[in-house]
């Protein structure tokens, strides 16, 4: 393993993977990961990618050790020296409580299955449960370390390194531009949720109140939905979904945050914190028949949240930055054709 804790090795890898970038951007934007094969033998998933409404999506709650373990190996988008990158299935939870089934709890499984004998891997960088896209392994702890540090300096530095794609029910009201909003973690009715908070006071900071950060820029727009690149600068659980909430504009799926946003004769407004009630996602008529849904299959949209892209730093303090991509899921990509909706 100590060759491969150099971080000249490491990058040499990642210049490799920088070629997969390539092939995938060339395919065209929503290219599926072709060779992310469902598991044979298994009936986990709601959709094939010739049947409706959900292609590829996986239940992950349904699936037993084994069955995960190979999901995640035919999710591997790249595999040099000590890193491993995957594509995660949206609804897969990073972490949890003990007994639970996690991307955490089948590493050891996974680093065996991947030829990687005592190197165990370790999570560098992951999408949330709710959201799709790449996950960042090391089976190198130095690595995973300076990983980390290059991660927090280049948010300290409000250097994007990480880029999402949303598709948002409704549209921003500028092209462009950042979100700043202060959040907190409480608890209603049980229920664990992200919430805003107007003018902070020190003593809000001091009790768990973070500022937070995003970047976004609106891709393209149809059928009253947008297709939104988003690029966060801080961290904090559900900080993209809020964010957009907060523009009026929730994620496509968001079946927690969405009923933050009232309307009423077609005027849109943010109802206040404490009304917030996770459940169905309500869409107009319009917008279910241009996804061709059925009202009742809408309580299973997935969130449409795609972490797309992550920025890693070159072999050498002057080379470029070099990105590693995971491609769309194929519900998502369905949801883009249904809503006419084309990367500019």
């Amino acid at each position: 393993m100590g060759g491969y804790c150099t971080l000249g090795r490491v990058s040499g890898s990642w210049r490799l993977a920088s070629g997969v970038c390539s092939a995938f951007k060339a395919a065209g934007f929503g290219t599926e990961a072709r060779h992310q094969r469902q598991p044979q033998g298994s009936s986990k998933w709601l959709g094939t990618p010739g049947k409706q409404p959900f292609p590829g999506l996986l239940q992950p709650e349904y699936l037993s050790r084994e069955e995960l373990v190979d999901v995640l190996r035919a999710s591997v988008v790249d595999q040099k020296g000590p890193l491993v990158t995957l594509n995660k299935p949206q609804g897969l939870p990073v972490t949890g409580k003990p007994g639970e089934l996690t991307l955490l709890s089948v590493l050891p499984e996974l680093s065996q299955s991947l030829g990687l004998g005592e190197r165990e891997l370790q999570i560098v960088q992951a999408s949330e449960k709710e959201s799709s896209g790449l996950v960042l392994l090391s089976s190198c702890p130095q690595t995973a370390s300076r990983l980390q540090k290059f991660f927090t300096h280049s948010r300290r530095a409000q250097r994007p390194i990480a880029t999402y794609w949303a598709v948002t029910d409704g549209i921003p009201t500028t092209s462009e531009g950042k979100i700043q909003a202060a959040l907190k973690l409480e608890h209603i009715d049980g229920v664990s949720l992200v919430v805003p908070v107007k003018s902070p006071t020190r003593k809000d900071i001091l009790e768990g109140v973070k500022r937070t950060l995003s970047y976004f820029r609106v891709v393209a727009t149809g059928s009253g939905c947008a297709l939104v690149q988003l690029q966060p600068l801080t961290v904090f659980p559900s900080q993209l979904q809020v964010h957009m909430v907060l523009q009026l504009c929730p994620m496509l799926g968001d079946h927690k945050y969405s009923t933050g946003v009232g309307t009423v004769l077609g005027q849109r407004f943010l109802l206040p914190a404490e009304s917030i009630k996770p459940q169905r996602q309500v869409l107009d008529e319009a917008l279910i028949r241009c996804l061709h849904l059925t009202p009742s299959q809408v309580a299973q949209l997935p969130l449409h949240l795609h972490l797309h892209c992550l920025h890693l730093p070159g072999a050498r303090p002057r080379d470029s930055p070099v990105e590693l991509v995971a491609p769309l899921p194929p519900y998502f990509s369905r949801t883009l054709q249904c809503l006419g909706l084309r990367q500019q």
